[in-house]
């Protein structure tokens, strides 16, 4: 699991947002904005609108949203979590099967604490190259492993592993009520050999950040954990609001009939 988060994210971050197909998917990634504006997407934005699923909110209000993915644990999700509780911050955290079975205490506490936790997908596969029962039994059986060791009992949103995905997994993650989650703000900071202190997490953050950020961050990275409290702190002295994803659907409402389960 450790490999091939490294890897995986290494090729989604600094995906060219014009596009690849990758076994007939694409590879989320943009083109980055650091003047205060949210980053160009490109064709993928109509694919997601067409798909009821979000990369930020768009009301043009300084509005912020912390997530996490959580593959497995380098002993910093404590202190992230301790962080969150202090400045009264909501966040989502996707984990993997991998990381339920290995840290149940930590999917524990961050139901108890209020925080959402989302389907990064059991194993980790890419969803492109596999048939629509494969996806669900992925997603399903992610689901039924939180449900064992949390308050939560259900999982709405969820974030595609690699960042791949295509027309038709975004279709099938609705029909199977679920909301895809991309991100807008993200950097290098998943690899635990070589973090380089907390104030490079911080700047960028910092340089990247818009209304309606929707930002990914590693529990892996002893960067972010130490930058979390300040950055939070600079951000709020800056305008910004924490926002929980569940407040994101309450502003744009999906429409009627959309299966959340």
């Amino acid at each position: 699991m450790k490999q091939l988060s490294i890897i995986s994210l290494a090729f989604l971050i600094f995906f060219n947002w014009t596009g690849t197909a990758a076994a007939g998917g694409y590879g989320w990634g943009y083109k980055k904005n650091t003047n205060g504006e949210a980053p160009e997407i490109g064709k993928y934005e109509e694919i997601l609108k067409q798909n009821n699923a979000y990369y930020l909110d768009d009301s043009g209000e300084k509005n912020i949203y912390l997530t996490f993915d959580n593959g497995y644990e380098e002993g910093y999700t404590p202190a992230i979590l301790d962080v969150l509780k202090k400045e009264k911050v909501p966040a989502t955290f996707f984990v993997t099967g991998h990381y339920v079975e290995s840290r149940p205490d930590l999917v524990k506490r961050m139901a108890e604490e209020g925080h959402i936790i989302g389907n990064h997908s059991y194993h980790h596969p890419d969803f492109s190259i596999l048939t629509k029962d494969a996806m669900r039994m992925e997603l399903e059986e992610l689901e039924e492993k939180v449900a064992e060791v949390s308050e939560q009992k259900e999982l709405k949103f969820l974030r595609p592993p690699r960042g791949i995905f295509s027309q038709k997994t975004l279709e099938w993650s609705n029909e199977l009520g679920y909301i895809h989650v991309f991100w807008s703000l993200a950097f290098k900071d998943w690899e635990t050999g070589k973090q380089k202190g907390w104030e490079y997490a911080f700047n960028e953050v910092m340089e990247q950040i818009h209304p309606g950020a929707i930002i990914l961050l590693h529990t892996v990275s002893k960067d972010n954990a130490e930058a979390l409290e300040a950055l939070i702190k600079e951000l709020r002295k800056q305008g910004y609001t924490f926002k929980s994803l569940d407040d994101l659907l309450l502003k744009d409402q999906l429409p009627q009939g959309f299966p959340l389960h």
